[in-house]
């Protein structure tokens, strides 16, 4: 059974609900108002080769590139195959001790 969300029309709440496909959920639990089915957000995955391909490595990344801490190491990955270099078996290593400061320094 899919889980949908819902938002009520009468005060705004949202809930996701177990909904066998077409039926109506019942009334709103706040405030007993009709629920309207809103649409979810969904994430796509990639691969990291589909990835790779979107980098353009002829220009620098923009500001806003290492805010999603899975880019980092990507444009060097990248660079280093175009150059025909092995990365060597410590550079994921090296680069998920990038990716865990990123992160500490993004929660502070």
């Amino acid at each position: 059974m899919p889980i949908y969300e819902f938002r009520c029309r009468a005060c705004g709440k949202k809930v996701e609900l177990l909904c066998p496909t077409g039926a109506q959920p019942g009334p709103c639990s706040a405030c007993g108002g009709r629920l309207e089915r809103i649409m979810s957000r969904f994430a796509h995955h990639r691969s990291l080769q589909s990835r790779l391909a979107d980098i353009d490595t002829s220009r620098p990344p923009g500001d806003d590139y290492y805010r999603d801490e899975r880019n980092i190491g990507l444009w060097a990955r990248k660079r280093m195959q175009e150059l025909g270099c092995d990365p060597g078996i410590d550079f994921d290593g090296v680069v998920e001790r990038a990716r865990q400061q990123v992160k500490e320094q993004l929660q502070d």
